[in-house]
């Protein structure tokens, strides 16, 4: 059976206007191709609808009960057509994107408050998680796209540079390093380290940099705000990306960058290579390229 929303809508104002001249005005067609088109709804699905006399138009038995499926349908059509239409006003809909905990924390918040303000009706979801969860999250499809510190690239995934930060020595604001007219990895290896963990961007940028030397590890951490707390508590020095200084704005605490040459941390914006974005999704993501942290 092959029904349009023409055929139910011609159907429906029929059986209320119960006159063929009445409801061939009403759908804008002249009475002789309104009558047709009533013909051919009652040859596609085989049953008269409506009995009718030189005075009255009425429905069948069986049109009775095609009515309750044909108001069904028009009311399926409409809640389509509305649910189509709010979509390409992005007045509904739903994106969710996975990025890096130092990101989420210290700046989505204001790209999300813009992107609310545009879109108030668009459902986020947020992954705040570390790179592999994240390209995780977009090849399992529980994120729309996400920002990682891994160059994803495969068959399946794509990844763009979005920005990158430098980064920073934390310490006490009495320690011996606080002040030091220039700094080197070399300065560090003598002190006590409040290390991150070996599956964080970090970590490896950090191993990779200081390779073949080693660190005087006092304890490893996953969050960087534990880190923090550790350092304000002079119990040893951490390196931070400029991304995450945010968590060390403390008092008694100084940040120094490290001139480091290539340790730099790139963040990729990673997303379903043959894959196009849902119009929610691509208004947040054209947003973060907007407003995209500056290189630190």
């Amino acid at each position: 059976m092959n029904l349009s929303s023409r055929d139910v809508q011609a159907f429906l104002v029929l059986a209320r206007q119960k006159n063929f001249t009445q409801a061939a005005s009403m759908c804008h067609l002249s009475q002789p191709a309104f009558s047709a088109l009533i013909r051919s709804l009652e040859q596609t699905v085989g049953l008269k609808l409506f009995d009718r006399s030189t005075r009255h138009v009425v429905l069948t038995t069986e049109g009775e009960r095609f009515l309750q499926s044909a108001e069904r349908l028009c009311a399926e059509f409409a809640a389509c057509e509305k649910a189509m239409r709010d979509t390409a006003q992005l007045t509904q809909g739903h994106v969710s994107v996975a990025l890096l905990p130092s990101l989420a924390a210290g700046w989505l918040p204001a790209v999300l408050k813009a992107y609310t303000a545009r879109h108030p009706g668009i459902q986020l979801g947020v992954l705040d998680v570390l790179s592999e969860p994240c390209i995780a999250s977009v090849a399992n499809g529980d994120a729309d796209f996400a920002l990682a510190a891994i160059r994803a690239d495969t068959p399946d995934l794509r990844a763009e540079p979005f920005c990158s930060d430098s980064f920073h020595m934390v310490c006490p604001r009495a320690h011996p390093l606080a002040n030091k007219a220039a700094l080197s990895l070399e300065d560090l290896t003598p002190w006590p380290f409040i290390h991150l963990a070996r599956h964080s961007s970090v970590r490896q940028y950090l191993d990779a940099a200081l390779f073949p030397r080693t660190m005087q590890t006092f304890v490893e951490v996953e969050q960087l705000a534990t880190a923090m707390g550790l350092v304000q508590a002079g119990l040893g020095i951490t390196v931070a990306p400029a991304l995450s200084l945010f968590h060390f704005n403390k008092p008694g605490l100084v940040t120094r960058q490290l001139p480091i040459p290539d340790m730099d941390r790139q963040i990729y914006m990673v997303r379903k290579r043959e894959r196009s974005l849902s119009l929610a999704a691509q208004a947040l993501y054209q947003l973060m390229q907007d407003m995209r942290p500056a290189s630190a």
